[in-house]
């Protein structure tokens, strides 16, 4: 701490041996801090906990009117169950079964009914102005690939402007390509490619500007664009059509009506892969999601954050864990203002290690050296494979929570928050690598 020239009151440590349950470093434990992602250790432990791990989210799409001859002479109602891995695979996946139920034809329009969910009143750029980042997705009942699409961008020597490539690629989207191709080395993040929403009322529409270097040739950045229900509704025709299907309507929202016939329900991964993907790969929006199909479990639809928060605070309280200046905004750790203490999430994590859904959750947790969000780092010789911790990172912060499994063969429960100025530019690190090198030696 000394040689990152961090203050001790500017961390909060919590070491404790999962076996006898000796603490061995209790440091500013009760101190609220902030903990970054390792938040998703509560989020996806509280959910595995109350919902089990044989729990499944469904998508079902209704008919709304009469099917003969593979005709639809009606509307396709398509019912958001908060799925939080419908991925574009999964979506095709979710279409193609619908035409294997011998649907060729819909004479009506799509509705989408995401009323599974309370609608998020905030907006994606609300937390760093940056709306086009997938990590700023907000929560839908029908959220399909995280409302991302692949942008590729080639640089064509004989035109003066660049092709752009989508995929997936909403039918009902409209890009305004205003791209010029430029000189000069190939470098920056975007490449000189700034994405825009210039009508806020139209999410359909999408202008790509800038000047892109030729010498970059070809380049890919994933971003979010439109709303759910429209990128949903968007990618949903341009498969349809593709898998040979038509659709003579449009799109509109709308809530399922009283008298319409299921067709189809898509069931999504059960809870312990997705549990996994949120943990190994600090995923947010699943998280958020997470939080809300809890709201939604334990007290109705549709679910609101308000609801989620006070099932995790219910559950808390019912394992006795205590902690002071417990702040929860959504579950995911993006967030500047909620708060945790290292004594309470070590308390959970010792629950956890001694649950009988322990196996699906340390399994969720990255591996050192291995893979997630720790495949670079503990790389010492021996620690491979042998550290399971969620990692946690925000300008300021910089935080770990999990279990360390050390030379001697005991378990250790190990938590560090670091809340200092740029924590998160190596300072930080420097502490839990020092801290985590001293546990496995224990």
């Amino acid at each position: 701490m000394a040689n990152a020239k961090i203050p001790t009151d500017h961390i909060s440590i919590y070491v404790r041996d999962a076996g006898t349950d000796e603490v061995l470093i209790d440091l500013s434990a009760d101190e609220p801090r902030s903990p970054a992602s390792t938040i998703k250790v509560l989020t996806t432990f509280a959910a595995l906990d109350m919902l089990g791990p044989a729990y499944t989210w469904k998508t079902r799409a209704y008919a709304d009117g009469r099917l003969a001859n593979g005709v639809l002479h009606g509307d396709l109602i398509i019912k958001g169950g908060g799925d939080p891995y419908m991925t574009a695979e999964r979506w095709w996946m979710f279409i193609q079964n619908l035409r294997e139920r011998g649907l060729v034809k819909i004479t009506g329009d799509i509705v989408v009914d995401n009323s599974y969910f309370e609608p998020i009143g905030t907006n994606r750029a609300d937390f760093d102005t940056q709306p086009f980042r997938t990590y700023n997705v907000l929560p839908d009942a029908l959220m399909v690939n995280f409302q991302t699409s692949r942008f590729t961008i080639s640089a064509m020597p004989q035109r003066a402007q660049p092709q752009v490539t989508i995929n997936p690629l909403p039918a009902n989207l409209i890009v305004k390509n205003q791209l010029r191709l430029g000189s000069g080395v190939c470098q920056g993040y975007n490449r000189g490619i700034s994405f825009g929403m210039p009508d806020e009322n139209d999410p359909t529409l999408l202008v790509i500007s800038g000047v892109f270097p030729a010498a970059c040739g070809r380049f890919s950045i994933n971003r979010a664009i439109m709303a759910a229900p429209e990128y949903a509704y968007g990618t949903f025709r341009t498969f349809w059509v593709q898998s040979g299907g038509v659709i003579d309507g449009a799109f509109r929202m709308g809530v399922l009506p009283e008298g319409a016939r299921l067709l189809y329900e898509h069931e999504s991964l059960p809870l312990p892969e997705v549990v996994r993907l949120v943990n190994k790969f600090s995923n947010n929006i699943m998280a958020r999601h997470l939080l809300l199909t809890l709201a939604a479990e334990q007290t109705g639809t549709p679910a609101s954050i308000e609801s989620g928060r006070t099932a995790i605070r219910n559950w808390l309280a019912r394992q006795r864990i205590e902690i002071p200046g417990f702040v929860l905004e959504n579950g995911s750790g993006l967030s500047r203002i909620e708060r945790l203490t290292a004594r309470g999430l070590g308390e959970m994590l010792d629950i956890a290690w001694h649950n009988p859904f322990m196996p699906e959750f340390a399994a969720s947790l990255p591996l050192s050296a291995m893979d997630g969000t720790l495949r670079n780092r503990f790389k010492s010789p021996g620690m491979q494979g042998r550290i399971r911790l969620k990692t946690g990172r925000l300008d300021h912060v910089s935080a770990l929570a999990g279990f360390v499994n050390a030379a001697s063969g005991k378990t250790y429960v190990v938590v560090i928050f670091v809340n200092h100025p740029d924590a998160h530019l190596g300072s930080g690190e420097a502490i839990q690598a020092e801290l985590i090198r001293w546990v496995f030696g224990q």
